[in-house]
Protein backbone atom coordinates (compact mmCIF):
# COMPACT_ATOMS: atom_id res chain seq x y z
CA UNK A 1 0.00 0.00 0.00
CA UNK A 2 3.02 2.26 0.45
CA UNK A 3 3.59 2.05 -3.31
CA UNK A 4 0.27 1.40 -5.04
CA UNK A 5 -1.69 3.89 -2.91
CA UNK A 6 0.89 6.18 -1.29
CA UNK A 7 3.15 6.70 -4.31
CA UNK A 8 0.96 5.89 -7.32
CA UNK A 9 -2.31 7.45 -6.17
CA UNK A 10 -1.24 10.37 -4.00
CA UNK A 11 1.88 11.13 -6.03
CA UNK A 12 0.22 12.03 -9.33
CA UNK A 13 -1.27 15.44 -8.30
CA UNK A 14 2.28 16.74 -7.84
CA UNK A 15 2.75 16.62 -11.64
CA UNK A 16 -0.48 18.33 -12.71
CA UNK A 17 0.92 21.86 -12.98
CA UNK A 18 3.76 20.64 -15.21
CA UNK A 19 1.21 19.08 -17.57
CA UNK A 20 -0.87 22.25 -17.65
CA UNK A 21 2.15 24.39 -18.51
CA UNK A 22 3.73 22.05 -21.05
CA UNK A 23 0.66 20.76 -22.91
CA UNK A 24 -1.75 23.65 -22.42
CA UNK A 25 -4.37 21.47 -20.74
CA UNK A 26 -6.84 23.09 -18.35
CA UNK A 27 -6.87 22.39 -14.64
CA UNK A 28 -10.21 20.62 -14.91
CA UNK A 29 -8.86 18.35 -17.65
CA UNK A 30 -5.95 17.09 -15.58
CA UNK A 31 -7.99 16.66 -12.40
CA UNK A 32 -10.72 14.90 -14.39
CA UNK A 33 -8.32 12.01 -14.98
CA UNK A 34 -8.81 10.92 -11.39
CA UNK A 35 -12.60 11.44 -11.45
CA UNK A 36 -13.18 9.68 -14.77
CA UNK A 37 -10.97 6.73 -13.89
CA UNK A 38 -12.62 6.20 -10.50
CA UNK A 39 -16.15 6.48 -11.90
CA UNK A 40 -15.37 3.97 -14.64
CA UNK A 41 -13.21 1.52 -12.72
CA UNK A 42 -14.91 1.56 -9.30
CA UNK A 43 -18.39 0.36 -10.32
CA UNK A 44 -17.19 -1.78 -13.23
CA UNK A 45 -14.24 -3.59 -11.65
CA UNK A 46 -14.76 -3.34 -7.88
CA UNK A 47 -16.85 -6.51 -7.66
CA UNK A 48 -14.77 -8.21 -10.34
CA UNK A 49 -11.61 -7.58 -8.33
CA UNK A 50 -13.32 -9.04 -5.27
CA UNK A 51 -14.27 -12.16 -7.24
CA UNK A 52 -10.72 -12.49 -8.56
CA UNK A 53 -9.34 -12.22 -5.02
CA UNK A 54 -11.65 -15.01 -3.86
CA UNK A 55 -10.86 -17.10 -6.94
CA UNK A 56 -7.09 -16.63 -7.28
CA UNK A 57 -6.05 -15.24 -3.90
CA UNK A 58 -4.92 -11.72 -2.96
CA UNK A 59 -1.26 -12.32 -3.80
CA UNK A 60 -1.74 -12.80 -7.55
CA UNK A 61 -4.20 -9.94 -7.79
CA UNK A 62 -1.79 -7.64 -5.94
CA UNK A 63 1.02 -8.54 -8.31
CA UNK A 64 -1.16 -7.67 -11.30
CA UNK A 65 -2.21 -4.39 -9.68
CA UNK A 66 1.36 -3.38 -8.91
CA UNK A 67 2.39 -4.10 -12.49
CA UNK A 68 -0.50 -2.01 -13.85
CA UNK A 69 0.25 0.91 -11.52
CA UNK A 70 3.92 0.88 -12.51
CA UNK A 71 3.12 0.78 -16.25
CA UNK A 72 0.59 3.58 -15.78
CA UNK A 73 3.08 5.98 -14.19
CA UNK A 74 5.75 5.18 -16.76
CA UNK A 75 3.15 5.78 -19.48
CA UNK A 76 2.00 9.06 -17.94
CA UNK A 77 5.61 10.18 -18.06
CA UNK A 78 5.66 9.74 -21.85
CA UNK A 79 2.23 10.99 -23.00
CA UNK A 80 1.53 14.25 -24.79
CA UNK A 81 -2.13 13.75 -25.73
CA UNK A 82 -5.10 14.02 -23.39
CA UNK A 83 -6.55 10.75 -24.69
CA UNK A 84 -3.48 8.78 -23.66
CA UNK A 85 -3.38 10.67 -20.36
CA UNK A 86 -6.86 9.37 -19.54
CA UNK A 87 -5.97 5.86 -20.73
CA UNK A 88 -3.01 5.56 -18.39
CA UNK A 89 -4.94 7.18 -15.56
CA UNK A 90 -7.62 4.49 -15.96
CA UNK A 91 -4.86 1.87 -15.92
CA UNK A 92 -3.55 3.41 -12.71
CA UNK A 93 -7.05 3.16 -11.20
CA UNK A 94 -7.10 -0.53 -12.14
CA UNK A 95 -3.77 -0.95 -10.40
CA UNK A 96 -5.20 0.75 -7.32
CA UNK A 97 -8.24 -1.57 -7.25
CA UNK A 98 -6.19 -4.73 -7.75
CA UNK A 99 -3.09 -3.82 -5.76
CA UNK A 100 -4.39 -1.43 -3.12
CA UNK A 101 -6.73 -1.67 -0.15
CA UNK A 102 -9.00 -4.50 -1.25
CA UNK A 103 -6.52 -7.41 -1.54
CA UNK A 104 -4.52 -6.12 1.43
CA UNK A 105 -7.60 -6.09 3.65
CA UNK A 106 -8.44 -9.65 2.64
CA UNK A 107 -4.88 -10.82 3.26
CA UNK A 108 -4.69 -9.13 6.66
CA UNK A 109 -8.06 -10.54 7.72
CA UNK A 110 -6.90 -14.02 6.80
CA UNK A 111 -3.51 -13.74 8.50
CA UNK A 112 -4.45 -12.02 11.77
CA UNK A 113 -7.01 -13.51 14.14
CA UNK A 114 -6.16 -11.25 17.07
CA UNK A 115 -5.21 -7.55 17.01
CA UNK A 116 -6.66 -7.33 13.51
CA UNK A 117 -7.31 -3.61 13.92
CA UNK A 118 -3.70 -3.02 14.89
CA UNK A 119 -2.45 -4.99 11.88
CA UNK A 120 -4.67 -3.01 9.49
CA UNK A 121 -3.66 0.23 11.18
CA UNK A 122 0.02 -0.46 10.59
CA UNK A 123 -0.69 -1.47 7.00
CA UNK A 124 -2.71 1.69 6.34
CA UNK A 125 0.04 3.68 8.02
CA UNK A 126 2.15 2.95 4.93
CA UNK A 127 -0.36 4.87 2.82
CA UNK A 128 0.23 7.98 4.91
CA UNK A 129 3.99 7.48 4.87
CA UNK A 130 4.06 6.95 1.12
CA UNK A 131 1.80 9.95 0.51
CA UNK A 132 3.92 12.11 2.79
CA UNK A 133 7.18 11.05 1.14
CA UNK A 134 6.22 11.15 -2.53
CA UNK A 135 6.09 14.97 -2.88
CA UNK A 136 9.66 15.22 -1.58
CA UNK A 137 10.83 12.31 -3.74
CA UNK A 138 9.14 13.82 -6.79
CA UNK A 139 10.51 17.30 -6.10
CA UNK A 140 14.04 15.92 -5.88
CA UNK A 141 13.66 13.89 -9.07
CA UNK A 142 12.08 16.78 -10.99
CA UNK A 143 14.97 19.08 -10.10
CA UNK A 144 17.53 16.58 -11.39
CA UNK A 145 15.69 14.75 -14.21
CA UNK A 146 12.73 16.84 -15.30
CA UNK A 147 9.11 16.06 -14.53
CA UNK A 148 8.52 13.37 -17.16
CA UNK A 149 11.62 11.35 -16.28
CA UNK A 150 10.76 11.83 -12.60
CA UNK A 151 7.30 10.35 -13.12
CA UNK A 152 8.73 7.39 -14.99
CA UNK A 153 11.26 6.88 -12.19
CA UNK A 154 8.50 6.76 -9.58
CA UNK A 155 6.73 4.12 -11.69
CA UNK A 156 9.87 1.99 -11.84
CA UNK A 157 10.43 2.51 -8.12
CA UNK A 158 6.97 1.09 -7.42
CA UNK A 159 7.78 -1.98 -9.50
CA UNK A 160 11.17 -2.48 -7.81
CA UNK A 161 9.80 -2.17 -4.27
CA UNK A 162 6.29 -3.59 -4.34
CA UNK A 163 6.42 -6.42 -6.88
CA UNK A 164 9.06 -8.51 -5.03
CA UNK A 165 7.23 -7.90 -1.74
CA UNK A 166 3.95 -9.19 -3.21
CA UNK A 167 5.69 -12.09 -4.95
CA UNK A 168 7.18 -13.45 -1.72
CA UNK A 169 4.16 -12.83 0.51
CA UNK A 170 2.72 -16.01 2.03
CA UNK A 171 -1.01 -16.62 1.91
CA UNK A 172 -2.71 -18.77 4.57
CA UNK A 173 -3.61 -22.29 3.44
CA UNK A 174 -7.04 -22.54 1.84
CA UNK A 175 -8.21 -25.00 4.50
CA UNK A 176 -7.42 -22.51 7.26
CA UNK A 177 -9.26 -19.72 5.46
CA UNK A 178 -12.39 -21.85 5.16
CA UNK A 179 -12.28 -22.80 8.84
CA UNK A 180 -11.93 -19.27 10.21
CA UNK A 181 -15.55 -18.12 9.92
CA UNK A 182 -16.94 -21.26 11.59
CA UNK A 183 -14.44 -21.26 14.45
CA UNK A 184 -14.44 -17.57 15.24
CA UNK A 185 -18.00 -16.42 14.70
CA UNK A 186 -21.31 -17.66 16.11
CA UNK A 187 -23.30 -15.45 13.75
CA UNK A 188 -24.77 -16.98 10.59
CA UNK A 189 -23.14 -15.78 7.37
CA UNK A 190 -24.84 -12.86 5.62
CA UNK A 191 -25.30 -13.04 1.86
CA UNK A 192 -24.24 -10.19 -0.40
CA UNK A 193 -27.81 -9.52 -1.48
CA UNK A 194 -28.90 -9.33 2.15
CA UNK A 195 -26.15 -6.80 2.89
CA UNK A 196 -27.53 -4.52 0.17
CA UNK A 197 -30.82 -4.31 2.07
CA UNK A 198 -29.33 -3.19 5.41
CA UNK A 199 -28.95 0.39 6.62
CA UNK A 200 -25.43 -0.11 8.14
CA UNK A 201 -24.11 -1.12 4.71
CA UNK A 202 -25.20 2.16 3.14
CA UNK A 203 -24.01 4.18 6.12
CA UNK A 204 -20.57 2.62 5.74
CA UNK A 205 -20.58 3.33 2.00
CA UNK A 206 -21.57 6.98 2.53
CA UNK A 207 -19.06 7.48 5.34
CA UNK A 208 -16.23 5.97 3.32
CA UNK A 209 -17.19 8.01 0.25
CA UNK A 210 -17.24 11.28 2.17
CA UNK A 211 -13.95 10.70 3.97
CA UNK A 212 -12.10 9.76 0.78
CA UNK A 213 -13.67 12.65 -1.13
CA UNK A 214 -12.60 15.16 1.52
CA UNK A 215 -8.95 14.14 1.39
CA UNK A 216 -8.75 13.33 -2.32
CA UNK A 217 -10.55 16.53 -3.30
CA UNK A 218 -7.99 18.63 -1.48
CA UNK A 219 -5.00 16.63 -2.70
CA UNK A 220 -6.10 16.65 -6.35
CA UNK A 221 -6.33 20.44 -6.49
CA UNK A 222 -3.88 21.67 -3.87
CA UNK A 223 -0.71 21.93 -5.96
CA UNK A 224 -2.53 23.54 -8.86
CA UNK A 225 -3.95 26.06 -6.41
CA UNK A 226 -0.58 26.77 -4.80
CA UNK A 227 1.69 26.86 -7.86
CA UNK A 228 -0.55 28.17 -10.64
CA UNK A 229 -2.92 30.18 -8.48
CA UNK A 230 -0.50 31.73 -5.99
CA UNK A 231 2.94 31.18 -7.56
CA UNK A 232 4.33 29.11 -4.68
CA UNK A 233 7.75 27.53 -5.20
CA UNK A 234 7.82 23.83 -6.06
CA UNK A 235 9.59 22.91 -2.81
CA UNK A 236 7.05 24.81 -0.71
CA UNK A 237 4.14 23.21 -2.56
CA UNK A 238 5.70 19.79 -1.94
CA UNK A 239 5.82 20.62 1.76
CA UNK A 240 2.10 21.40 1.86
CA UNK A 241 1.18 18.23 -0.05
CA UNK A 242 3.27 16.20 2.34
CA UNK A 243 1.60 17.76 5.38
CA UNK A 244 -1.87 16.55 4.38
CA UNK A 245 -0.81 12.90 4.42
CA UNK A 246 1.53 13.38 7.39
CA UNK A 247 -1.40 14.39 9.60
CA UNK A 248 -3.36 11.40 8.34
CA UNK A 249 -0.75 9.19 10.02
CA UNK A 250 -1.96 10.42 13.42
CA UNK A 251 -5.53 9.48 12.56
CA UNK A 252 -4.51 6.03 11.34
CA UNK A 253 -2.63 5.29 14.58
CA UNK A 254 -5.60 6.49 16.65
CA UNK A 255 -8.11 4.35 14.73
CA UNK A 256 -5.80 1.35 15.01
CA UNK A 257 -5.98 1.61 18.80
CA UNK A 258 -9.72 2.25 18.88
CA UNK A 259 -10.52 -0.69 16.54
CA UNK A 260 -8.99 -3.20 18.96
CA UNK A 261 -10.27 -1.50 22.12
CA UNK A 262 -13.91 -1.03 21.09
CA UNK A 263 -16.11 -3.30 18.98
CA UNK A 264 -17.09 -1.56 15.71
CA UNK A 265 -20.81 -1.93 16.47
CA UNK A 266 -20.57 -0.14 19.83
Amino acid sequence: MFCTVGLALWGLPYYYDFMVRQFGWTRSQVTSGNAISKLLIGPAFGFLAGWMIDRFGPRRVMMAGILMASIALVGLGTVSSLRMFYFFYILNALGFVCGGRQPNQVLLSECFEKSRGKAMGFAYLRIGIGGAMVPWISNFLVQHLGWQAALRSVGLLILALAFPAAYFVKEPPASRILELPRSQSTRPPVSILKAFTTLPFYLLVIGSMCSVAAISGVQQNLKLFLVLGHQYAQSLAARFLSLVLTFSIVGRLTMEWLADRFHPST
